[in-house]
């Protein structure tokens, strides 16, 4: 898989994600059905019910944010794998959607050490056992 693909995929995901309890929630169901109706018309009515029965378990569970972006994400990778061709409109949309947004890369880390000098990083926990 590209990883440039699955970056689009993610980000997508997380401002769909995050985007349904905000006001801008018509606007951005109906450029997610959308894109969906000109990639694969068959699946267009599954996804609007799908993003509304999101929306709902997002309602009722906020602390799901994470497992529905990852369940989203998981959607649009398989959209953008099946029809290369939405990754222009996704973009477009994702502009639309967020237009003061500037990309960001998921992880961005930069460590300059010198001398004996030791450099621990991480994503998330770091755990160090030393003698």
């Amino acid at each position: 898989m590209d990883p440039e693909l699955t970056t689009l995929a993610q980000n997508a995901s997380l401002t769909l994600v995050t985007l349904m309890a905000t006001d801008a929630w018509e606007h951005t169901r109906d450029g997610v059905v959308a894109l969906w109706r000109r990639a694969w018309p068959e699946r267009a009515e599954a996804v609007a019910a799908e993003l509304d029965s999101t929306r709902e378990d997002l309602a009722g569970d906020p602390a799901a944010e994470d497992e529905l972006a990852a369940e989203w994400q998981g959607r649009i990778r398989r959209l953008l794998v099946g029809r290369p061709e939405a990754v222009a409109e996704l973009r477009s949309l994702l502009d639309a959607l967020a237009p003061d947004a500037a990309p960001t890369p998921a992880v961005s880390q930069h460590a300059t050490a010198s001398g004996d000098s030791r450099i621990y990083q991480a994503g998330r926990d770091l755990h160090i056992s030393e003698p």
